[in-house]
């Protein structure tokens, strides 16, 4: 029988503005050394509200700091099914709008996924997207948030462990939190998604969890069981994974072995 899996890092910050600069720069220490060393840096870009401060670190380092993305490959993480990418919901848009057209990243290494396309489409999608990352030389971080079903990516309770990049269903929970993202509250039913197996072949995860809301997610992730009904708790074998949370996300009493607090 295999042995448990050792704990995950846990990074606790005072708030999410202290969390997201220093996650922005390990990125930007990550983008540096590739320059320096003449390669590409392969980085996948998630998208919701616990983001938005990262790349606003980011945003600020490359226009204060001059920290250039032209050693950038970038790689879009998920996607609602049905909408075009100038839908102002749609995840591509969030992504261009909040860092993609404001830094210096040459259009041919951005990777977006559709999910405006066809089945056929979808299929060659699923086919070709991940064969992309791969012949970037696969991601050197992903940037990973966490649903309060414990979902990471659009990998809903029950995705298996070695799930790709597919079409999912939502869950009602998940429809209803981004709820706030569309004017009249309706939520596409479907998503594209890479799947954990893929999340599993980045070289680092960083996931971030902010707020009350995503305690009962955060004790999976840490201290539960492998469970698919808590997709993020799948994650805790990956080596490179690290967790970057506030207090208020933090369960009571949660403290597991070689626990770091730089922020108390």
């Amino acid at each position: 029988m295999a042995g448990a899996s050792p704990p995950v890092p846990l990074r606790i910050w005072p708030d999410a503005a202290s969390a997201a600069r220093a996650v922005a720069a390990e990125i930007a220490r990550g983008i540096r050394e590739a320059a320096e060393a003449g390669r590409r840096y392969v980085l996948g870009c998630a998208t919701g509200r616990t983001m938005i401060p990262v790349y606003a670190e980011l945003l600020r380092l490359h226009r204060e700091e001059g920290l250039s993305f032209a050693v950038v490959r970038l790689f879009h993480l998920d996607e609602y099914l049905g909408l075009p990418p100038e839908h102002p919901a749609s995840f591509q848009r969030f992504l261009r709008e909040h860092l993609v057209d404001r830094v210096d990243l040459e259009p041919g290494r951005v990777h977006f996924l559709r999910g405006d396309l066809d089945p056929e489409g979808l299929e060659r999608q699923a086919r070709e997207y991940p064969a992309a990352i791969r012949a970037a030389g696969g991601l050197d971080l992903q940037l990973l948030g966490l649903g309060r079903n414990g979902h990471v990516a659009f990998n809903e309770p029950g995705s298996p462990p070695d799930s790709r990049l597919r079409v999912v269903e939502l869950s009602p929970e998940t429809r209803e939190a981004n709820a706030f993202a569309f004017a009249d509250g309706r939520v596409p039913e479907r998503a594209v998604t890479l799947g954990l197996a893929d999340l599993h072949e980045a070289r680092c995860l960083r996931l971030l969890a902010f707020g009350k809301s995503k305690r009962e997610a955060l004790r999976a992730l840490l201290g539960g069981p492998e469970d698919p009904a808590w997709p993020a708790s799948l994650l805790r074998g990956h080596t490179g994974l690290e967790v970057h949370a506030d207090p208020a996300a933090v369960p009571p009493g949660f403290s597991p072995p070689g626990r770091r607090s730089p922020g108390t």
